[in-house]
């Protein structure tokens, strides 16, 4: 047996030895260096939305390269592909007034909205407010920050203490929430919520629900945060998911697909409420950002996967994709071949049945030319980018279907993670 690699590879067991490799890209297809074709069902990992090999991507990364690579943003300094961007977030924001924090990263953009929240809260007179109320399941990251409002326990095991002051509480029960603030309303700094959760396992919200949370913020005083790390930038057919539902939050994470994962971003929108709280003392400094925040290249990238997306409509597209996946999930789940087919805008999963485990289907449905994302033991999400075409979306629900087919009622079970 070959001993594991020096890359010690994310959310694998250390002890793997095998691993996919993949090469090049081009669309919604990647190739391994076998010269096998896949369609990227998964949008690598939720996020390349405007598909792989973009040569407008790369031109304007390579231009940005040459003339400034890097610099930081701190205090006084600044960059013109950072600002740039900023403006152009600002302008298709989902809540008025903002600013926008610029992170490399969900996870740091999550840690970044828990912060400015009890900042916020703090500067304006009520320290007090440390609480964060979150959701279980959910995924907000992997940093101590994001995790300890991640509703995954198998994700927190292991790992010692978590940030304190954090409520969790049923993804779909308002009820549970009016009973967190009728406890301590004067004590919450925040509420974060996925306006579709996405790794925590594709539930849209239901009905009511994140309308229910902007009202029990406005009531007591906190802050609503919308973590749209997957959420944004199209994937739900509109730029924000908060748009998506109409409802309107004071905090917004972002990342993925702001480039569309060429280069790592991610950030913050700090709507107009939290942003005069921190502005308010004009001798407050902000002890708070990462070393590349606001970095040129990223930024770059961002602003061109911004022109991509509205060049070619991608929000648009975003709903036709989701309709046609849809379908053909719902097909699947009629004739009982999974039990339930769930999303929303272009992000779908298939619920499946109890004897049929969900990484035993990918690893099936590899086979076949289709690289999907097990959840769990009974969940494979769908998040494909927003350039596929039709018919490999069909590709997509054909390969879904010949793998639950072949493996249910067999037990087999897959030995990756």
């Amino acid at each position: 047996m070959s001993a594991p690699p020096a890359f010690l590879h994310p959310f694998a067991k250390p002890s793997a030895t095998e691993f996919l490799r993949i090469v090049s890209g081009q669309g919604a297809i990647v190739t391994d260096d076998q010269g096998r074709r896949y369609v990227d069902a998964m949008g690598s990992l939720w996020y390349c939305n405007v598909g792989h090999g973009r040569a407008e991507i790369a031109d304007a990364v390579a231009q940005q390269l040459r003339k400034l690579a890097a610099f930081h943003t701190f205090e006084m300094f600044t960059n013109d592909p950072a600002d740039q961007l900023c403006q152009e977030l600002v302008a298709i924001a989902p809540v008025p007034d903002a600013r926008i924090f610029l992170t490399s990263s969900g996870s740091e953009a999550v840690d970044s909205a828990i912060k400015l929240a009890r900042l916020a809260q703090a500067v304006r007179g009520e320290p007090q407010r440390q609480v964060i109320v979150s959701r279980r399941p959910s995924y907000h990251g992997v940093t101590y920050g994001g995790l300890a409002v991640t509703g995954l326990p198998l994700n927190q095991e292991h790992f010692g203490a978590m940030l304190p002051d954090v409520v969790q509480t049923p993804h779909d029960d308002l009820a549970a929430v009016e009973v967190v603030f009728a406890e301590r309303g004067d004590r919450i700094a925040a509420v974060i919520a996925e306006p579709v959760i996405g790794a925590g396992g594709v539930y849209p919200p239901v009905p009511g629900y994140l309308e229910g949370l902007r009202r029990l913020c406005d009531e007591h005083g906190a802050w609503l945060i919308f973590d749209e790390v997957i959420c944004a930038f199209g994937r739900l057919g509109a730029w924000w998911g908060a748009e998506r539902f109409g409802v309107r939050p004071d905090l917004v994470t972002f990342a993925k697909a702001v480039t569309s994962g060429y280069v790592p971003l991610g950030g913050v929108v700090v709507g107009g409420p939290v942003r005069q709280a921190l502005e308010a003392d004009p001798d407050l400094v902000l002890r708070h950002g990462h070393t590349y925040s606001g970095h040129p290249t990223a930024c770059a990238a961002g602003l061109e996967a911004l022109a991509i997306t509205r060049r070619e409509g991608l929000l648009d597209r975003a709903g036709k994709i989701g309709e046609r996946l849809a379908t053909g999930l719902r097909s699947l789940a009629d004739d009982g071949h999974i039990a339930e087919a769930r999303g929303d805008g272009a992000v779908w999963a298939a619920g499946l049945h109890p004897d049929t485990d969900a990484a035993a289907v990918r690893d099936r449905m590899l086979t076949t030319g289709v690289i999907a994302r097990p959840i769990g033991t009974a969940t494979v999400s769908f998040c494909p980018p927003l350039v596929i075409s039709d018919d490999d979306v069909d590709r997509c629900v054909e390969s879904l279907h010949a793998a639950v087919t072949e493996l249910r009622g067999s037990g087999a079970r897959s030995n990756r993670t």
